[in-house]
């Protein structure tokens, strides 16, 4: 795959910085909302205390809280832009078969002015991670975010690319019917992947690093990248605890601590890639579609 950077030389200056008043405050709180319940120092001692199930159990969620712990911070960090509306609820996404046969046999541009109806579809849907509309451009992002790509085939990607390519047909009039008359001219699609490798820049695939060019916000890529070394090192933390706390109050049962060795390398299903059995209802093409243009992702022009 493509793994080009956008050389810092290169980069544009953007206006707007993840420096932003209150924001390192607002990441370390979601990082303390994310360990409070699942992850503390307790609830990892009683997952010591239970048995290898539990241990298991725990350590396979780890890798779950800090992909949800991403994409809400990502939330964060693109509102420090006035101009994007970044949207995370509700966005179940139709997908129909037509859709995906425009996308799977159709050049984009033979498609780009058509919109659907956002409010008729099949059963099989799509929920992007984030749906970011930037008002002054009039250009939406469907973003998927993934902690790792490292465990999906090249198949499994690309499939759920054409799933995103078709889910964005109906983004506009999702928009304009549903999210205060909001307008889109342009709908891209972006995978992020926090691991920063297995990345395709013009396929729309990119690290975390060029999330700053996403959300037009100097420093977002290194913020989210931040937040996930504090998490991590929250757990370490906290597991060390959990261990000596099980060792003082255990010391009658001889067992063996197990290490934590990090997160497993295969991300938990995300729901959006769950799709339910079922036909597709017909496509429906919206009256006198506005011109909408489909398509990846862009990086800034270089200079």
């Amino acid at each position: 795959m493509n793994k080009t950077i956008l050389k810092a030389a290169a980069a544009p200056i953007y206006a707007h910085s993840a420096k932003c008043p209150d924001l390192k405050q607002r990441l370390d709180d979601l990082i303390d909302e994310t360990v409070a319940s699942s992850l503390s120092a307790e609830a990892l001692a009683q997952s010591l205390a239970g048995g290898m199930d539990e241990i298991a159990t725990m350590v396979r969620a780890i890798p779950g809280h800090e992909g949800r712990l991403i994409e809400r911070g990502i939330a964060l960090v693109a509102r420090c832009n006035p101009h994007l509306v970044v949207l995370t609820q509700n966005l179940r996404l139709p997908v129909t078969s037509a859709a995906l046969q425009l996308v799977g046999l159709n050049d984009p541009r033979n498609y780009r002015a058509l919109t659907l109806d956002a409010d008729h579809g099949g059963r099989k849907t799509y929920t992007p991670d984030l749906l970011i509309v930037n008002t002054a451009t009039k250009i939406a992002h469907v973003v998927d975010a993934k902690r790792s790509l490292i465990s999906y085939e090249s198949t499994r990607i690309d499939e759920l690319k054409r799933r995103m390519l078709a889910a964005a047909l109906v983004v506009p009039d999702l928009l304009y019917k549903h999210h205060h008359r909001l307008v889109a001219e342009e709908v891209r699609i972006v995978i992020l992947n926090a691991e920063n490798r297995k990345t395709d820049i013009d396929a729309g695939i990119w690290p975390m690093s060029h999330l700053d060019h996403l959300v037009e916000v100097a420093g977002a890529g290194e913020a989210i990248g931040s937040l996930q070394q504090a998490f991590r090192s929250r757990i370490k933390s906290n597991w060390e605890l959990a261990r000596h706390t099980f060792i003082r109050t255990s010391d009658q049962r001889g067992g063996r601590v197990m290490p934590l060795h990090g997160e497993t390398e295969e991300d938990e299903p995300d729901e959006d890639d769950i799709q339910a059995p079922g036909e597709d209802a017909a496509a429906t093409i919206v009256d006198e579609p506005r011109l909408i243009k489909l398509g990846f992702a862009q990086v800034p022009a270089r200079h």
